[in-house]
């Protein structure tokens, strides 16, 4: 727009209106034909909407009615516009897509840089701009809220299951917590390998959780059946650690040897599920080591923290009967 524009009170929303009108058409009235509509358009007449110079030629009217050519409000400059525009919501919307390279990055870290290299001075420089991630990224995230859930959900289940035989609120929690091991022991395992953590990984976490427990919970109900029979806890921690060692750790290691051939299988067919196979592996092996050396140790800890609260009821019983 020129300066000649402001001050004959012409905007740029009026040209745009005037020429669109004067090219494309205003619809007069709609004349029904049967079955269809036929649209009434009044616009130049075709020798007129051949060239750019019939442009110039162009005529704007002002609001007090008069004319101008369009040469001196505005001026028209080539460029490329888009093919076609796309709104979701009534807004209008671009989509940005890439192929990324997976033996140089993955997908989560190229987009992790854009957000917080690329996207920030492009927000600020052009005010009213959103962004979402959609495709993939979208399903990955939903994938992964539900996963949450659904996972809360099964750790609630495991810890029920685990309570109820052993009629205990407390040891289901030594049992368990092994499982923040599996997934070092996961993240550990693809970092060996030389894999991504992915969604598929992740899946691979939620089934490791159900298999991981299963060494603690055989050593802590040896060590029950111990101290049943009347012996100390160390004895009890002791004589499950020793009987229950080669089958605790022929388990893992069965398990792991089971996992291997998928590992090291290098067809397309196979990939998708390498991760899934890398974090139940490597979990399983890391998870029955520490296992080893952190359930007797919590069992220790859980059975003098009992006896303090015991002893702690027990000095508080006799000032309730002098207070009687």
């Amino acid at each position: 727009m020129l300066p000649a524009a402001e001050a004959l009170g012409i905007d740029l929303e009026d040209v745009a209106r005037q020429v669109r009108r004067a090219f494309y058409g205003e619809e007069a009235q709609r004349i029904q034909r049967g079955r269809d509509d036929v649209r009434v358009m009044v616009r130049y007449p075709e020798e007129e909407r051949r060239s750019l110079a019939d442009l110039a030629n162009l005529r704007i009217r002002t609001p007090d009615g008069g004319e101008v050519p369009f040469y001196s409000v505005a001026r028209a400059e080539p460029g490329v516009g888009f093919a076609n525009i796309q709104r979701v919501d009534r807004r209008r919307t671009v989509a940005v897509t890439a192929d990324v390279d997976i033996h140089v990055t993955n997908a989560n870290q190229v987009i992790a840089d854009v957000e917080r290299e690329v996207l920030p001075d492009v927000l600020a420089t052009h005010s009213g701009l959103s962004y979402s991630l959609e495709g993939e990224q979208r399903e990955q995230q939903e994938s992964l809220s539900n996963l949450v859930g659904s996972y809360a959900f099964a750790l609630f289940v495991i810890y029920a299951l685990l309570a109820i035989p052993l009629r205990s609120y407390a040891q289901p929690l030594i049992i368990m917590a092994v499982i923040p091991f599996g997934l070092i022991g996961a993240m550990a395992g693809h970092v060996i390998m030389g894999l991504d953590f992915s969604m598929i990984s992740l899946f691979g976490v939620v089934a490791l959780s159900g298999v991981v427990v299963n060494s603690s919970l055989v050593l802590v109900d040896g060590v029950n059946r111990r101290r049943a029979s009347g012996v100390s806890v160390t004895e009890a921690l002791a004589g499950a650690g020793m009987s229950r060692f080669r089958p605790i750790v022929l388990t893992s290691l069965t398990t792991f040897a089971g996992l291997t051939p998928l590992l090291l299988e290098d067809r397309l067919g196979a990939r998708f599920l390498i991760p899934m196979a890398t974090s139940l592996a490597f979990g399983v092996i890391f998870a029955t080591a520490i296992s080893l050396f952190l359930v007797p140790s919590a069992y220790l800890v859980l059975e003098d923290v009992g006896r303090a609260w015991a002893g702690r009821g027990t000095r508080r019983r006799p000032l309730a009967d002098e207070a009687r």
